[in-house]
Protein backbone atom coordinates (compact mmCIF):
# COMPACT_ATOMS: atom_id res chain seq x y z
CA UNK A 1 0.00 0.00 0.00
CA UNK A 2 1.20 3.53 -0.67
CA UNK A 3 1.41 6.24 1.99
CA UNK A 4 -1.94 7.74 1.03
CA UNK A 5 -3.74 4.41 1.44
CA UNK A 6 -2.02 3.78 4.78
CA UNK A 7 -2.96 7.26 5.99
CA UNK A 8 -6.61 6.60 5.11
CA UNK A 9 -6.51 3.51 7.35
CA UNK A 10 -4.85 5.41 10.21
CA UNK A 11 -7.50 8.12 10.14
CA UNK A 12 -10.12 5.48 11.00
CA UNK A 13 -8.29 4.71 14.24
CA UNK A 14 -9.21 6.64 17.38
CA UNK A 15 -5.49 6.84 18.17
CA UNK A 16 -4.74 8.92 15.07
CA UNK A 17 -8.15 10.51 14.47
CA UNK A 18 -8.11 14.29 14.31
CA UNK A 19 -4.38 14.67 13.72
CA UNK A 20 -3.12 17.02 11.06
CA UNK A 21 -3.02 15.27 7.66
CA UNK A 22 0.71 15.95 7.28
CA UNK A 23 1.39 14.27 10.63
CA UNK A 24 -0.67 11.22 9.68
CA UNK A 25 1.17 11.00 6.36
CA UNK A 26 4.52 11.00 8.17
CA UNK A 27 3.38 8.28 10.59
CA UNK A 28 2.02 6.24 7.67
CA UNK A 29 5.30 6.55 5.79
CA UNK A 30 7.17 5.17 8.81
CA UNK A 31 5.02 2.03 8.98
CA UNK A 32 5.94 -1.42 7.73
CA UNK A 33 3.27 -3.87 6.55
CA UNK A 34 2.59 -7.50 7.37
CA UNK A 35 0.01 -9.86 5.92
CA UNK A 36 -1.37 -12.68 8.09
CA UNK A 37 -3.13 -15.76 6.77
CA UNK A 38 -6.12 -17.21 8.66
CA UNK A 39 -5.00 -18.81 11.96
CA UNK A 40 -1.56 -17.19 11.75
CA UNK A 41 -0.41 -15.40 14.91
CA UNK A 42 0.99 -11.88 15.00
CA UNK A 43 3.07 -12.64 18.10
CA UNK A 44 2.90 -14.96 21.08
CA UNK A 45 1.87 -14.27 24.65
CA UNK A 46 5.05 -13.70 26.65
CA UNK A 47 7.11 -12.39 23.71
CA UNK A 48 9.04 -9.15 24.34
CA UNK A 49 6.89 -6.15 23.38
CA UNK A 50 8.94 -4.57 20.61
CA UNK A 51 6.35 -3.25 18.15
CA UNK A 52 3.09 -1.35 17.91
CA UNK A 53 0.56 -2.70 15.38
CA UNK A 54 -2.65 -1.42 13.85
CA UNK A 55 -5.15 -3.51 11.91
CA UNK A 56 -5.53 -2.21 8.34
CA UNK A 57 -8.15 -4.76 7.38
CA UNK A 58 -9.27 -8.19 8.51
CA UNK A 59 -9.81 -9.42 12.06
CA UNK A 60 -7.68 -10.66 14.97
CA UNK A 61 -8.80 -12.68 17.98
CA UNK A 62 -6.90 -11.87 21.15
CA UNK A 63 -6.33 -14.99 23.30
CA UNK A 64 -4.76 -15.21 26.74
CA UNK A 65 -3.66 -18.42 28.45
CA UNK A 66 -4.04 -18.42 32.25
CA UNK A 67 -1.42 -19.97 34.58
CA UNK A 68 -3.58 -23.11 34.88
CA UNK A 69 -3.68 -23.53 31.08
CA UNK A 70 -7.17 -22.17 30.44
CA UNK A 71 -7.71 -20.10 27.28
CA UNK A 72 -9.61 -16.80 27.48
CA UNK A 73 -10.75 -14.80 24.45
CA UNK A 74 -10.21 -11.20 25.48
CA UNK A 75 -11.64 -9.42 22.45
CA UNK A 76 -11.67 -9.21 18.66
CA UNK A 77 -9.62 -6.51 16.94
CA UNK A 78 -10.74 -4.97 13.65
CA UNK A 79 -9.71 -2.22 11.23
CA UNK A 80 -8.26 0.79 13.02
CA UNK A 81 -7.56 -1.06 16.30
CA UNK A 82 -4.15 -0.81 17.92
CA UNK A 83 -2.59 -4.12 18.97
CA UNK A 84 0.24 -4.63 21.44
CA UNK A 85 0.62 -0.97 22.32
CA UNK A 86 -0.48 -1.25 25.95
CA UNK A 87 2.30 -3.78 26.58
CA UNK A 88 4.87 -1.59 24.80
CA UNK A 89 3.84 1.51 26.76
CA UNK A 90 4.04 -0.46 30.04
CA UNK A 91 7.34 -2.16 29.08
CA UNK A 92 5.97 -5.64 29.79
CA UNK A 93 5.83 -8.79 27.60
CA UNK A 94 2.82 -9.12 25.34
CA UNK A 95 0.07 -10.47 27.64
CA UNK A 96 -1.94 -12.23 24.92
CA UNK A 97 -1.69 -13.81 21.47
CA UNK A 98 -3.42 -12.19 18.45
CA UNK A 99 -4.54 -14.77 15.85
CA UNK A 100 -5.95 -13.90 12.43
CA UNK A 101 -9.59 -14.93 12.09
CA UNK A 102 -9.40 -14.16 8.37
CA UNK A 103 -6.75 -12.76 6.05
CA UNK A 104 -5.51 -9.68 7.89
CA UNK A 105 -3.08 -6.89 7.06
CA UNK A 106 -1.41 -4.91 9.84
CA UNK A 107 0.91 -1.91 9.94
CA UNK A 108 3.75 -1.91 12.45
CA UNK A 109 6.22 0.49 14.06
CA UNK A 110 9.11 -0.32 16.38
CA UNK A 111 8.87 0.92 19.95
CA UNK A 112 11.75 3.34 19.35
CA UNK A 113 10.13 4.77 16.21
CA UNK A 114 6.80 5.31 17.93
CA UNK A 115 8.56 6.96 20.88
CA UNK A 116 10.21 9.35 18.44
CA UNK A 117 6.85 10.16 16.87
CA UNK A 118 5.25 10.71 20.28
CA UNK A 119 8.08 13.03 21.32
CA UNK A 120 7.61 14.98 18.10
CA UNK A 121 3.80 15.02 18.41
CA UNK A 122 2.84 15.07 22.14
CA UNK A 123 -0.85 14.70 21.30
CA UNK A 124 -0.08 11.03 20.58
CA UNK A 125 1.06 10.55 24.18
CA UNK A 126 -2.24 11.95 25.46
CA UNK A 127 -4.17 9.65 23.14
CA UNK A 128 -2.08 6.70 24.32
CA UNK A 129 -2.99 7.38 27.96
CA UNK A 130 -6.69 7.61 27.05
CA UNK A 131 -6.47 4.35 25.09
CA UNK A 132 -4.80 2.52 27.96
CA UNK A 133 -7.44 3.79 30.38
CA UNK A 134 -10.20 2.58 28.08
CA UNK A 135 -8.72 -0.91 27.73
CA UNK A 136 -8.21 -1.25 31.49
CA UNK A 137 -11.78 -0.09 32.11
CA UNK A 138 -13.11 -2.64 29.64
CA UNK A 139 -11.21 -5.49 31.31
CA UNK A 140 -12.42 -4.41 34.75
CA UNK A 141 -16.00 -4.47 33.48
CA UNK A 142 -15.48 -7.96 32.02
CA UNK A 143 -14.10 -9.25 35.32
CA UNK A 144 -17.04 -7.80 37.20
CA UNK A 145 -19.48 -9.44 34.79
CA UNK A 146 -17.84 -12.84 35.16
CA UNK A 147 -17.85 -12.65 38.95
CA UNK A 148 -21.35 -11.22 39.48
CA UNK A 149 -23.64 -11.86 36.50
CA UNK A 150 -25.61 -14.92 35.45
CA UNK A 151 -24.23 -16.68 32.41
CA UNK A 152 -27.08 -15.66 30.07
CA UNK A 153 -26.39 -12.00 30.86
CA UNK A 154 -22.67 -12.47 30.19
CA UNK A 155 -23.28 -14.12 26.82
CA UNK A 156 -25.76 -11.42 25.78
CA UNK A 157 -23.37 -8.68 26.89
CA UNK A 158 -20.48 -10.25 24.96
CA UNK A 159 -22.52 -10.45 21.75
CA UNK A 160 -23.71 -6.85 22.16
CA UNK A 161 -20.13 -5.68 22.76
CA UNK A 162 -18.99 -7.30 19.51
CA UNK A 163 -22.00 -5.86 17.67
CA UNK A 164 -21.11 -2.38 18.96
CA UNK A 165 -17.50 -2.77 17.82
CA UNK A 166 -18.00 -4.52 14.48
CA UNK A 167 -21.70 -5.01 13.70
CA UNK A 168 -23.00 -4.53 10.15
CA UNK A 169 -26.65 -3.72 9.52
CA UNK A 170 -28.56 -6.02 7.17
CA UNK A 171 -32.16 -6.14 5.98
CA UNK A 172 -33.10 -8.41 8.91
CA UNK A 173 -30.86 -7.30 11.76
CA UNK A 174 -27.23 -6.70 12.70
CA UNK A 175 -24.60 -9.17 11.48
CA UNK A 176 -21.28 -9.94 13.13
CA UNK A 177 -19.23 -9.94 9.90
CA UNK A 178 -16.70 -12.62 10.83
CA UNK A 179 -16.84 -16.20 12.13
CA UNK A 180 -17.65 -16.25 15.84
CA UNK A 181 -17.66 -19.78 17.21
CA UNK A 182 -19.56 -20.95 20.27
CA UNK A 183 -16.21 -21.91 21.77
CA UNK A 184 -15.07 -18.29 21.30
CA UNK A 185 -18.11 -17.08 23.22
CA UNK A 186 -17.51 -19.66 25.96
CA UNK A 187 -13.94 -18.44 26.38
CA UNK A 188 -15.06 -14.80 26.37
CA UNK A 189 -17.66 -15.31 29.08
CA UNK A 190 -16.03 -17.82 31.41
CA UNK A 191 -18.52 -20.60 30.80
CA UNK A 192 -18.75 -23.93 28.96
CA UNK A 193 -19.34 -24.74 25.32
CA UNK A 194 -22.44 -26.72 26.34
CA UNK A 195 -23.94 -23.71 28.13
CA UNK A 196 -23.27 -21.37 25.21
CA UNK A 197 -24.74 -23.86 22.71
CA UNK A 198 -27.87 -24.34 24.83
CA UNK A 199 -28.30 -20.59 25.31
CA UNK A 200 -27.81 -19.67 21.65
CA UNK A 201 -30.16 -22.44 20.53
CA UNK A 202 -32.85 -21.06 22.85
CA UNK A 203 -32.36 -17.54 21.47
CA UNK A 204 -32.50 -18.83 17.89
CA UNK A 205 -35.78 -20.60 18.67
CA UNK A 206 -37.09 -17.37 20.23
CA UNK A 207 -36.11 -15.39 17.14
CA UNK A 208 -33.53 -13.24 18.89
CA UNK A 209 -30.69 -14.59 16.72
CA UNK A 210 -30.37 -15.97 13.21
CA UNK A 211 -28.34 -19.15 13.07
CA UNK A 212 -29.27 -20.83 9.81
CA UNK A 213 -28.77 -18.60 6.79
CA UNK A 214 -25.13 -17.72 7.35
CA UNK A 215 -22.05 -18.87 9.21
CA UNK A 216 -22.02 -15.37 10.68
CA UNK A 217 -24.21 -14.62 13.69
CA UNK A 218 -27.06 -12.16 13.04
CA UNK A 219 -28.87 -10.40 15.87
CA UNK A 220 -32.51 -10.10 14.83
CA UNK A 221 -33.79 -8.47 18.02
CA UNK A 222 -31.08 -6.27 19.57
CA UNK A 223 -33.51 -4.77 22.08
CA UNK A 224 -34.43 -8.23 23.39
CA UNK A 225 -30.74 -9.12 23.72
CA UNK A 226 -30.21 -5.88 25.61
CA UNK A 227 -33.07 -6.76 27.96
CA UNK A 228 -31.39 -10.09 28.71
CA UNK A 229 -28.03 -8.38 29.30
CA UNK A 230 -29.52 -5.85 31.70
CA UNK A 231 -31.96 -8.05 33.61
CA UNK A 232 -31.44 -8.23 37.37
Amino acid sequence: MDTEARAAVLKRSAFFHGLNAAIVDKIAAAALERLLKPNETLFQQGDPSTHHYIVAWGRLRLDQTTPDGKNIVLRFMGPGDLVGSVAVFRSIPYPATPTAVEETRVFQWTSDRMNELMSEYPVLAAKAMAMMGGRIGELQERLQQISTQQVERRIAAAILRIVAQSGRKTDVGVEIPFPLSRQDLAEMTGTTLHTVSRTLSAWIDEGVLEGKRSSHLVVLKPHRLMQIAEQA
